[in-house]
């Protein structure tokens, strides 16, 4: 196939699946992340502890963890379209029911039973994206599907505060308004998941044949030749250390991601004093900068074919922007380090995935993405009740600030030698002889 015709094949993808993927990780991040405007009611109706509501936040990444890598083993068995389709109609089911808890118990059960429903759905979308998408318009494709997720936060923040405010309508407390109504999109757009997302080019019928062809040899092309190759079996995720590192950078890259989104609210609840719905419209705005930052970045990776330097120093630079937040005194300069903060640390998350999927592919692929997925869900299991901890024992966030703002500086750190080592497709003969 001609450069020209790939091209052309990639714009179909582009208009035809993007939007779509794009669709599902925003409600699928809505349902994850609400319960953190949900808090603003919540908290006092169950009589929640900042440390109770930081255990409700953290108990989704305990089955989420779990069952992580298994569901991505099955949806290689049963095809992404079947598998991504059960993910979303089951979890959909169970972020609605969130709405009818009545205690603190109640609540960790069914935020247990929701990470246990989603696990799998951001690998297993990662591992779809890589099956369509050449490595050279790889970050751009991660980009705009990271961007559902910050468009998630962007939308969702601003229409939870809106449900909260529509508190006493038929009698139901606004923060389980917020619940019900997000929940349901899940529902439909998992049906229509069976309908609309082919498994693979040669399955998608508004490619042509050229096309589809053309698109399966330049990615087969690339798994053969990755440095985990599509033949390895999924034990070769578990015996590879450069997999494991890649697995310890996600874990302090998401000291940001799931530490600052779970408590956005709150913190800006801190700063401002404002209602409630001002403050949800305050915390999505960094979420804006995420959206500008992830496209810029996995744009300008792609066009330069450079890796290391776009995925270390915009994390460096947001812990940087943490630290310089919580020193200074004017608090509108605190919210705008903290905007910067948030785009800065999201703008890797392209380039931190166009790497994996370059070093590793096929069965092995989706078992090193579920596992370094799995990994990094450690800090949103331990981090939200230690940040709810540390606020209740300081009256404040900036000691709990300060130790993400420490995560992501060593991450960007070890992002750089990460991303150089896996470009060159390069053992680490020291480690590997460790391990």
């Amino acid at each position: 196939m001609t450069a020209y015709n790939t091209s052309d094949a990639i714009r179909r993808v582009n208009r035809r699946i993007l939007p779509f993927v794009m669709l599902l990780y925003l409600v699928a991040y809505i349902d994850r992340s609400n319960i953190s405007v949900a808090a603003l009611g919540m908290n006092a109706e169950l009589q929640l502890t900042e440390r109770m509501y930081g255990i409700a936040a953290g108990l989704f990444f305990a089955t989420y963890i779990v069952f992580e890598i298994p569901s991505n083993i099955a949806l290689t068995r049963f095809g992404a379209r079947r598998w991504i389709a059960r993910i979303m109609v089951t979890w959909g089911i169970i972020a609605a029911g969130m709405a009818l808890v009545t205690s603190a118990y109640q609540l960790y059960g069914m935020r247990l039973l929701l990470g246990a429903a989603e696990a799998g759905f951001t690998p297993g979308i990662i591992y779809y994206l890589a099956r369509w998408y050449p490595s050279r318009d790889r970050a751009h494709a991660m980009s705009f599907f990271y961007i559902g997720a910050a468009l998630a936060s962007v939308i969702g923040l601003p229409l939870s505060g809106l449900l909260l405010n529509a508190h006493g309508v038929l009698g139901v407390s606004g923060w389980r308004w917020v619940f019900l109504i997000e929940g349901l999109p899940a529902i439909l757009l998992g049906f229509l998941v069976l309908w609309f997302l082919p498994d693979r080019p040669a399955d998608a019928r508004w490619l042509t044949p050229e096309q589809q062809s053309g698109l399966e040899q330049a990615i087969e092309s690339e798994q053969t030749a990755a440095a985990v190759s599509h033949k390895a079996s999924w034990v070769a995720a578990f015996a590879d250390v450069h997999i494991w590192l890649l697995a310890v950078f996600w874990l302090l890259q998401a000291f940001g991601t799931i530490g600052l989104t779970l408590f956005m609210p709150l913190i800006v609840k801190d700063l401002s004093g404002s209602n409630n719905l001002i403050v949800s419209l305050l915390s999505a705005v960094p979420f804006v900068a995420a959206c500008i930052f992830m496209f810029l970045n996995g744009r300008h990776s792609d066009a330069t074919g450079e890796r290391a330097l776009h995925l270390g120093l915009p994390l460096v630079a947001s812990g940087v922007a943490i630290i310089a937040a919580v020193f200074s005194g004017d608090i509108y300069v605190r919210y705008a380090l903290l905007v910067l903060s948030v785009g800065l640390n999201w703008a890797v998350i392209p380039i931190f995935w166009a790497v994996t999927t370059e070093y590793v592919s096929g069965v092995a692929a989706a078992v090193s993405i579920a596992l370094i997925n799995a990994l990094a869900n450690v800090a949103g299991l331990a981090l939200p009740p230690v940040i709810g901890s540390i606020r209740q024992a300081t009256g404040n966030y900036n000691v709990a600030l300060g130790l993400v703002a420490a995560a992501l500086v060593i991450g960007g750190i070890l992002g750089i030698a990460l991303a150089r080592r896996a470009r060159s497709n390069l053992p680490l003969p020291v480690l590997r002889k460790q391990f």
